[in-house]
């Protein structure tokens, strides 16, 4: 039988931790679901890294996972919002019910995916996030200048979206399959840590129930980090959009 629910991990260059985090995550067990099934597979949207990441990837399908592992190769770094959308629609098609996000670096610790599960199968929410500062700030090994911006970045869309959301711009998250059914996926226009932000308004403007599950979020270890200004800058400018969207954009609402 297979799973219910699929991990969707960007990567570009990240040779170091691509193994290590499948192995890691299709080990995770789960409560519910159907029974019988494994708990997570996983699915690398992996954007021409030019260190072979791709091959390790393909090498583990070939060998060890042939049924739990898929692979979606694109030309370059088209972007984060980019690789999770045609991500969700893969998975759409596939008929996955849950559907995750998470980075490859192990910042997002894979045990904690059976708690975000449990929030939408067990508890009914429709979008769960793995929240930095839900319960405090639950940051490890950044430097105090990137936390602080994560932080304030988060109370600013705060104030100025409405949403009663602490973590914004967290990237670990485990949609229902009917959020991203209702979701106009090719409408969604940001990239990097606004597109965070913008499908989180988005679910909420829709009408679904988000819960936020407290997690520590660990810098990582090996490869490169791919945060830029640049990226940084289009949420701060992006929250402004979101809100004027919110007057007067009509969005679809959730089925009861």
């Amino acid at each position: 039988m297979r799973a219910d629910s699929i991990v969707i991990i960007p990567t570009y260059n990240e040779k170091e931790n691509i193994e290590n985090i499948i192995r890691a995550v299709t080990a995770q067990e789960k409560q519910g679901g159907p029974e019988g099934a494994p708990g997570f597979n996983v699915l690398v949207i992996d954007d021409g890294s030019p260190d072979g990441t791709a091959a390790i990837v393909k090498s583990l399908m070939a060998e060890e996972f042939r049924e739990r592992l898929f692979l979606i190769e694109r030309s370059g770094k088209l972007g984060l919002g980019t690789a999770y959308i045609a991500g969700f629609k893969w998975a759409i098609e596939q008929g996955y019910d849950y559907i995750f996000e998470m980075d490859a670096d192990f910042s997002h610790a894979p045990a904690d995916l059976p708690r975000l599960y449990a929030a939408c199968e067990a508890e009914g929410y429709d979008m769960s996030i793995g929240s930095r500062y839900i319960s405090g700030v639950n940051v490890v090994n950044w430097p105090m200048g990137r936390v602080l911006m994560s932080y304030y970045a988060s109370k600013y869309v705060q104030l100025i979206t409405g949403l009663r959301i602490h973590d914004t711009t967290a990237g670990f998250v485990c949609y229902r399959r009917r959020v991203l059914e209702t979701i106009n996926l090719d409408a969604v226009r940001f990239k990097g840590y606004a597109f965070q932000i913008e499908m989180k308004f988005t679910a909420h403007q829709c009408g679904f129930r988000i819960k936020e599950v407290p997690v520590i979020f660990v810098n990582r270890e090996l490869g490169t980090s791919k945060m830029s200004g640049g990226i940084f800058s289009e949420a701060v400018f992006g929250v402004m959009r979101l809100r004027w969207d919110g007057w007067f954009r009509k969005y679809p609402k959730a089925k009861a």
